[in-house]
């Protein structure tokens, strides 16, 4: 496998945040995984939902350099769950154990079109306060697979991991995107049968975002400009859907730009979180503010540096 999977950093962060277990269904085989790391005074945290083929640490880069600058930040592996009603039943309930009456969203794919839901779902009684959709979606219909979402469950996990694999880039990339993807790889083999056939079926049912619902929530669109799983179509679908988003344009990251140009990711996602920054909304130590927000104008320097 590629040298991510056993880079220091990954290393370190295995041994310093500590993988936590939650049940919090009446069917104990439910258990949701979560890192939890940063400032528990922090009461809006930012939580990454992973996609198709990820787990809570495929965002280990996030969870070292965001709790480093104060923040608080959580990353999930869902459960077994079958259709969107039953996973944001299962997410509020999680969000209620941890006593987290709102919360900003990072999603990757999959976990962008479920934060999606999970906002619609509890928009009479808001509980995201914000959201990043990063390489996401807004209708499940763009990958053409509706029909099938109801035998997934049947069939064995090699199948279901070729299904997945099929979105991966196969194409000439750099090396650190070729580590990422070796990654991912790995992430996919610790799956199992009926974890993957739940995601795929979440991926896949046929279900749409229904943005009226969700008007007023800040949004930040990531999105990469070589090749990923997303088509351009599906792209331009999420610009309509939310006009007034900010968009954070990646030159290149494919599908796992969170783990291949973590350091742009992290910034749009430092950007995204400044709006918040002295509310009670705020996801960082506010003792932490002022060196934080100078590391973002840093970043914000090289990145316009780079571009000229």
């Amino acid at each position: 496998m590629g040298e991510i999977k056993v880079s220091p950093d990954y290393n370190w962060f295995r041994s310093t945040v500590p993988l936590k277990k939650i049940i919090v269904d009446d069917d104990d085989s439910k258990i949701w995984s979560l890192y939890d790391a940063g400032p528990r005074s922090i009461r809006c945290p930012l939580i990454f939902l992973p996609p198709v083929s990820g787990t809570a640490d495929v965002f280990f880069r996030q969870i070292l350099a965001l709790t480093g600058w104060g923040y608080r930040v959580i990353a999930l592996q869902y459960p077994v769950y079958w259709d969107h009603l039953e996973f944001c039943d299962g997410f509020r309930k999680l969000l209620d154990h941890l006593q987290l009456d709102k919360v900003h969203l990072f999603g990757a794919s999959l976990g962008g079109f479920l934060a999606q839901k999970f906002a619609e779902y509890t928009h009479k009684s808001p509980r995201v306060h914000s959201l990043i959709l990063c390489n996401s979606f807004s209708d499940t219909s763009i990958f053409n697979q509706t029909w099938t979402a109801n035998s997934f469950w049947l069939m064995p996990a090699f199948m279901l991991k070729k299904i997945v694999l099929g979105n991966f880039s196969s194409g000439p990339v750099d090396p650190v995107m070729a580590d990422a993807i070796d990654f991912m790889v790995d992430r996919l083999e610790s799956l199992g049968q009926s974890e993957l056939a739940s995601r795929l079926t979440l991926n896949c049912q046929n279900s749409y975002v229904e943005p009226h619902k969700i008007r007023d929530i800040p949004v930040t669109i990531m999105d990469v400009f070589d090749q990923s799983a997303l088509s351009t179509e599906a792209k331009e679908e999420m610009y309509k859907l939310y006009p007034n988003a900010r968009r954070a344009h990646l030159k290149t990251g494919g599908n796992f730009p969170y783990l291949c140009r973590s350091a742009e990711v992290n910034l749009y996602v430092q950007i995204h979180l400044l709006q918040f920054h002295g509310t009670k909304y705020a996801a960082i130590d506010p003792s932490m503010v002022s060196a934080e927000e100078l590391e973002v104008q840093k970043g914000n320097l090289s990145v316009s540096q780079e571009e000229q």
